[in-house]
């Protein structure tokens, strides 16, 4: 006999500590998944802490069956995404589920019946509200570790998402590369090019340079400016970028993080990168209290993990494909090798961006975890 499932809207505290143990349940016996920090989560919701509650609109669900939560999902109305790309799309998000299609329809049917009352068109996701946040459900290669900056999810999400009459919207995939012990020579020429044709250099940031001399700021103007024509893109507001300033980027080793400037100190380029604390955050089990904090420290400071997440690069338009990214090749190559990183994975980059995809090329670089952007029309 079928269990009847349930869908509620989160609007208490019971229910959001419900969204929060549906991952538990899923989960506890993955060696790959790596879990959000709760703290996080729940920020998510919260207007005081997240800016980007001031051009969209936010609604979690809860899908219980015989009172137990089975799975969550939710609903965003990016209106400024919507504006800049012309679309009536509601995005869904964080989307978990057991493995029966009652309660996957169920939830999405919920966000989709939501979408429609905010006058949406079209469901797409999983996306969050930017283009910094989680996105992409996995397809392949759900042997491999997850991150803390992507989505893991099991195998059967896939076949619902079809069985549902959801198709791809577009791919993600990302690059798995090596460390070489040496920059590769070609790297090492277009470098020295760039640096003496173009006037490019990088520059390390301290805190005084990220937050007195504005050069943070700097920073995600041109994040801003490079990824707009990015799919599913919507600019970061002041506010974001105040908060991903004091949040992210003030924890994030700078030596990490080169930045090119051109001969008038204007910042046209950027790469961040970080160790990996994918095995820290299993280990704290989503909690920085009571001892969570102390497992992200230690590997932040004391024994580093084996990898490098390489989160972003961006270049300003105008420098794009002159082989400026080289300068970011030549910069970590020796950083990661000094750090112990035996290998690097980048961050979800779109199968058709081929500028991105072959300037890995001289790394022997192995594409992994294809990620997709489902769609349907809902009206």
């Amino acid at each position: 006999m079928m269990k009847a499932v349930n869908v509620v809207k989160v609007n208490g505290r019971a229910q959001m500590n419900d969204f929060l143990s549906v991952t538990r349940h899923i989960y506890q016996d993955s060696k790959q998944y790596v879990p959000d920090l709760r703290k996080d989560v729940r920020e998510l919701f919260d207007p005081k802490k997240n800016p980007g509650l001031e051009f969209s609109d936010i609604q979690p669900f809860v899908a219980y069956q015989e009172e137990k939560p089975v799975g969550r999902i939710v609903g965003i109305v990016n209106r400024k995404a919507n504006r800049q790309w012309h679309t009536r799309n509601v995005r869904f998000s964080m989307i978990e589920f057991v493995d029966d299609e009652a309660v996957s329809a169920a939830l999405l049917k919920a966000v989709e019946d939501w979408g429609r009352t905010h006058g949406m068109e079209k469901i797409h996701g999983p996306l969050g509200i930017t283009d910094f946040d989680k996105e992409g459900m996995l397809v392949e290669d759900f042997h491999l570790m997850g991150s803390v900056n992507t989505i893991y999810n099991p195998e059967y999400y896939p076949r619902h998402m079809e069985a549902l009459g959801f198709s791809k919207e577009v791919d993600w995939v990302q690059i798995r590369i090596q460390i070489p012990q040496d920059v590769p020579a070609k790297y090492v020429r277009v470098a020295n090019y760039v640096r003496e044709q173009l006037g490019l250099n990088v520059i390390k940031l301290n805190d005084h340079q990220v937050y007195e001399e504005g050069y943070g700021k700097k920073v995600f103007e041109l994040l801003n400016t490079a990824y707009k024509p990015i799919f599913g893109f919507s600019e970061l507001s002041a506010r974001q970028v105040d908060r991903y300033l004091h949040k992210y980027l003030a924890v994030i080793d700078k030596q990490l993080i080169p930045v090119i400037v051109n001969d008038k100190q204007e910042v046209v380029g950027v790469a961040i990168s970080m160790g990996s604390i994918s095995k820290a955050v299993q280990k704290a089990n989503g909690n920085l209290l009571p001892f969570g904090w102390y497992h992200l420290l230690r590997v932040m400071k004391w024994k580093r993990e084996d990898n490098a997440e390489m989160l972003l690069i961006a270049v300003r338009p105008d420098l794009q494909g002159m082989g400026v990214n080289t300068l970011f090749f030549t910069d970590l190559i020796p950083i990661f090798n000094q750090y112990g990183f035996k290998w690097a994975e980048t961050g979800p980059q779109l199968e058709y961006n081929m500028h991105e995809l072959t300037q890995w090329k001289p790394l022997n670089p192995q594409l992994v975890k294809r990620r997709r952007c489902y769609t349907k029309q809902i009206s």
